[in-house]
């Protein structure tokens, strides 16, 4: 089976004075959230829509959801972790409800604030995932990467052409992660904030999805203009 995992488990502590988490904001007159799972909805492959959202939210997530008219019967709300990984893990638990995890199942994970992702990244991450069991959608890298472990000084500045920027989605085979995840330490999973790096810091392989420029993630009050002038400008792709 192939499962969507969409993480709303934000709290929008970098967008400044606002009531609500940053995921239920307004984005050209409809919740940013609502504009992800809208792409989601329009992949016919997906057996099933994890939204995974706060305890305290996913009354609020069913509501807006009901607002817009999102109603089908792949969607289910289900309480996040208390980081992405974790919340990650609980959707698959989730999954294990519905139907056992088999060896074949894979999971398409994305973050609720990337609204502009495309059907074309959203079905290379489904190829990739089913013919290698990991990837990471990413683009390349503009500017010059520099390093520094003090936040003083120039450690290293590795080959432009060699660096990517992450983005989402990141996709799995289920049990190849559970059992990467399972295999880490407390004080490793306390510290990988990526998926894909648990997957790396197990050397296991993950291929590469070319993204695009404009699946950002909405996290300050400056992305939640660009968001505006990229539906406006009228640049996305399929």
């Amino acid at each position: 089976m192939i499962y969507a995992g969409i993480l709303a488990g934000g709290i929008g502590s970098r967008m400044g004075n606002v009531p609500l988490p940053k995921q239920f904001l307004d984005l050209d007159e409809k919740p940013i959230i609502i504009h992800t799972v809208e792409k989601f909805l329009l992949t016919s492959e997906f057996d099933k829509i994890f939204i995974a959202t706060p305890q305290k939210w996913i009354l609020h997530t069913k509501d807006i959801l009901q607002k817009h008219q999102i109603n089908d019967d792949r969607i289910e709300v289900v309480q996040g972790g208390s980081d992405r990984n974790e919340t990650i893990m609980n959707i698959i638990k989730e999954a294990e409800k519905v139907h056992p995890i088999t060896d074949e199942d894979v999971i398409v994970t994305h973050d609720a604030v990337r609204p502009f992702l495309t059907h074309r990244i959203i079905k290379d991450n489904i190829d990739g995932v089913l013919a290698h069991g990991a990837v990471d959608t990413v683009i390349s890298a503009t500017d010059t990467i520099i390093t520094s472990q003090d936040g003083q000084r120039v450690q290293s500045i590795p080959v432009r052409s060699e660096m990517y920027q992450g983005q989402m989605p990141q996709s799995f085979n289920i049990e190849l992660l559970r059992n990467s995840y399972d295999a880490l330490s407390v004080e490793d999973k306390e510290i990988l904030t990526d998926a894909c790096k648990i997957l790396v810091v197990a050397n296991k392989k993950v291929e590469l999805v070319m993204g695009e420029m404009y699946n950002i993630k909405i996290t300050t009050p400056y992305d939640l203009k660009v968001a505006n002038s990229i539906i406006k400008g009228g640049v996305l792709g399929d």
